[in-house]
């Protein structure tokens, strides 16, 4: 009876736990094009934009913590190391993003409109989810995707409320996009 109970309680652990892809397959899909990764800017301390905010001068914005360049500098390390050396990048134009993307050193970085967060006008949620969902869907193929963005953006997507430096992979298939999984970049 105690060893049903044990193998019970570790059935029920387990079943707790999200599923999880293999990392390895995870890394292969990124690396072949098949999966696009979506990425949150690494740390930058508040919620939100300063009152006066203005796009192109990162001084009237909330930028990147020293944890938030280390944390894009070591997510950079970490896409490099499982085989992710050049992709195509594309940024939101707010300056903790572009500064998180540069710093991911996998490639040129082009600034994206329908990347940029909608946080102080989620009117603009449909509208601007379905242009980067048009975007995901004209990539380039076989090249990998790495997209720098903000929390509402990720979460109108794909339904994933990320931490800050996640990526969260997915996988276009038809007019749909699918959560394949998950890469914290926080050590």
């Amino acid at each position: 009876m105690k060893r049903l109970r044990q193998i019970l309680t570790l059935l029920a652990v387990l079943l707790c736990q999200p599923a999880l892809a293999d990392d390895a397959a995870l890394w292969a899909g990124l690396r072949s094009g098949e999966l696009v990764a979506l990425m949150r800017h690494a740390e930058a301390p508040g919620v939100g934009d300063p009152a006066g905010f203005r796009l192109g001068d990162c001084a009237t914005q909330r930028n990147l913590s020293a944890q938030g360049r280390r944390q894009a500098r070591d997510a950079g390390a970490l896409l490099r190391s499982n085989g992710v050396a050049r992709a195509t990048v594309y940024s939101s134009q707010w300056c903790r993003c572009l500064d998180t993307a540069k710093a991911l050193d996998v490639g040129a970085v082009v600034e994206q409109a329908a990347l940029n967060s909608f946080f102080e006008e989620p009117v603009r949620d449909r509208e601007q989810t379905e242009a980067l969902r048009q975007m995901i869907r004209a990539r380039p193929p076989g090249m990998p995707l790495v997209m720098v963005t903000h929390q509402v953006n990720i979460t109108a997507l794909s339904g994933v409320y990320p931490q800050s430096g996640e990526i969260v992979l997915l996988k276009p298939d038809g007019k749909q996009l699918a959560v394949a999984g998950r890469i914290a970049t926080m050590k």
